[in-house]
């Protein structure tokens, strides 16, 4: 099929990548669908860094099915990686965990209570639910599945009879010696890696260097399962092969033909999967862009294996509020599963969509999510009215569609910030918080709850559970007398003119335009005058104003928006712990 050209002034980051992909893809492979990848180690909570390693080729995918192309978006799951470290704050996991480091994720147990079979079962689960949530299609690849099965077996031995030639490649980044000294080499031996556990060390293991030579292959010990091992052996007319487990002391010869219980080591395994898959577009992390990386090495070494690098960008880390930078081996991370607990799926795919793969941004669970629900709402209007940037209506788009249709979506999208007030206010309350969000519009009155969910319960969800307890809204049950008594004359005005002005005035935006207008009518002006028509005192006077409010509703200086706060409350009981 043809390439859908994309105008340069108009093309957002996602369009200018499928145009390339759609190209490379025909270069390579003339006719056959385009091969996009990703690759996720269930080896802990999957996190919202990971979630852009799926998001990126996710984007430019859906891209290319909506121009009529055949694509396949894989995911490998590096189920049969080397459990390398107990991660911290995992419920149903302790330190005796720690007696599987070295086995395949998939040999090692699944946390205490977990529905799943293994380790890496009860992780891949979550993130496949979100990911469903989320629209991305993709075909999963388990790794313990290709390799137990012995799906590689033909990879492997070339591999092991081109050891020679990875080796070289793999030298030229290892670490030169000093004059004198011993060559200090990247590739570690079973006890370095036991010692070098959690530091990284592992995950960037390039073989087995013992006094048998070099070899790209890692055998899972046949007694305990670790891959505490080292190659001391092989034939390769025979394809005989020993190792030694430095775990156990255990040690056997095998044939290599016949043996699916090892893998290749990552800065080879990888390459050779770009390989076998043909993939022509996967991005990697800002780690592998540095000399030595597993991207750099692997675009030599899949020469090896007849095929070449992938295209593709390096992405920029993705934080959360206070967090430079996210690391799966501390605990706590935010995961998409929990982002989707309080967001909708369109937001969260919009975060990742308007931003290029290697701009870094935040993902907010405190307060700045209520400001990017109302950036997204006026995004929503203006693609609405037409009066959208080109790219943006491109970001948009991306978020609340695939090319399998529309995302589902809240029949009525409130404000977030508005339905998260009354969540808090209402504590619960199913029938208050209708009652409330009934009020905002009294020409369209809301029917029913279903018709601002899910968004509604994503609001309630952040509040019960991003929300300290100091910062909850609790409405005082009778009025403060003694300030109701304090007031000099201006403050018992200005909350007379409130009271008198609630029954006109009762819904949303009647109840803005009141509170923002009572400080404005006592000094003389008319309510409807806008801000360049009045002096700065105003904006002084309306800030003490709405601290009496709050002080007066809920015994603080601050709290939800106060149109919202008074519809919550209710008119009855703001006349009474008003004084009116």
């Amino acid at each position: 099929m043809p390439i859908v050209a994309q105008s340069t002034e108009t093309a957002d980051w996602v369009s200018r990548f499928a145009d390339e992909v759609i190209a490379e893809s025909e270069r390579r492979a003339p006719g056959k669908r385009v091969v996009v990848a990703s690759g996720l180690s269930p080896s802990g909570p999957i996190h919202l860094g990971n979630l852009r390693e799926v998001m990126t080729p996710h984007l430019v995918a859906d891209e290319i099915r909506r121009r009529g192309h055949e694509v396949r978006h894989l995911i490998s799951w590096d189920d049969y990686d080397r459990y390398r470290k107990v991660p911290n704050g995992v419920p149903g996991v302790d330190e005796t965990w720690a007696e599987h480091i070295g086995k395949p994720l998939t040999s090692v147990p699944a946390p205490t209570g977990s529905a799943h079979p293994n380790w890496a079962e009860h992780f891949k689960a979550a993130m496949t639910e979100a990911l469903g949530e989320l629209g991305v299609e993709f075909d999963g690849i388990s790794q313990t599945a290709q390799y137990t099965s012995g799906v590689y077996r033909e990879q492997i031995l070339h591999a092991m009879r081109h050891r020679g030639d990875i080796d070289a490649i793999l030298a030229q980044y290892r670490t030169k010696a000093k004059p004198g000294k011993k060559p200090q080499q990247k590739a570690v031996d079973a006890a370095e890696l036991e010692a070098e556990e959690g530091s990284g060390a592992a995950a960037e293991d390039d073989g087995s260097a013992g006094s048998a030579g070099y070899f790209p292959y890692k055998p899972y010990c046949g007694n305990c399962e670790k891959d505490l091992t080292t190659v001391t052996a092989y034939d390769d007319d025979s394809t005989e092969l020993t190792y030694a487990c430095t775990a156990c002391g255990f040690s056997e010869t095998v044939r290599l033909s016949e043996f699916n219980r090892g893998k290749l080591v990552w800065k080879v395994d990888w390459p050779m999967r770009w390989a076998y898959e043909g993939v022509v577009f996967e991005p990697s992390g800002v780690d592998h862009s540095s000399p030595g990386s597993s991207f750099q090495v692997g675009g030599q070494i899949v020469g090896i294996f007849g095929g070449e690098q992938p295209i593709g960008p390096m992405y920029a880390f993705v934080g959360i509020s206070g967090m430079a930078k996210m690391s799966s081996s501390k605990g706590g991370v935010p995961t998409p599963a929990d982002a989707l607990q309080i967001m909708e799926p369109q937001l969260l795919r919009w975060l990742y969509a308007r931003r290029r793969p290697n701009q870094s941004f935040k993902i907010a669970f405190d307060q700045e999510i209520q400001r990017l629900y109302d950036e997204w709402d006026r995004l929503d209007a203006k693609v609405a009215e037409g009066t959208a940037l080109p790219a943006d209506i491109a970001a948009h788009s991306r978020a609340v569609r695939t090319a399998a249709g529309d995302l589902p979506r809240t029949p009525r999208p409130l404000p977030y910030r508005t339905l998260a007030s009354v969540a808090d206010i209402t504590a619960g309350h199913a029938d208050q918080a209708l009652r409330i969000l009934s009020e905002l519009d009294p020409a369209n009155p809301l029917g029913s709850l279903d018709e601002a969910r899910p968004r509604y319960d994503k609001a309630e969800a952040w509040i019960n559970t991003h929300v300290p307890a100091d910062q909850r809204t609790i409405v005082r049950e009778q009025p403060d007398t003694e300030l109701l008594a304090s007031l000099d004359e201006a403050s018992a005005r200005s909350v007379r003119l409130l009271l008198d002005g609630l029954a006109d005035h009762w819904s949303l935006d009647g109840l803005s335009h009141l509170v923002y207008g009572v400080p404005k009518v006592q000094a003389g002006f008319s309510a409807d005058a806008t801000p360049k028509d009045l002096p700065p005192e105003i904006k002084t006077a309306q800030r003490t104003f709405f601290a009496l409010l709050y002080r007066l509703l809920v015994s603080r200086d601050t709290g939800p928006r106060l149109p919202t706060l008074l519809l919550a409350v209710g008119q009855e009981r703001v006349r009474g712990l008003l004084g009116g």
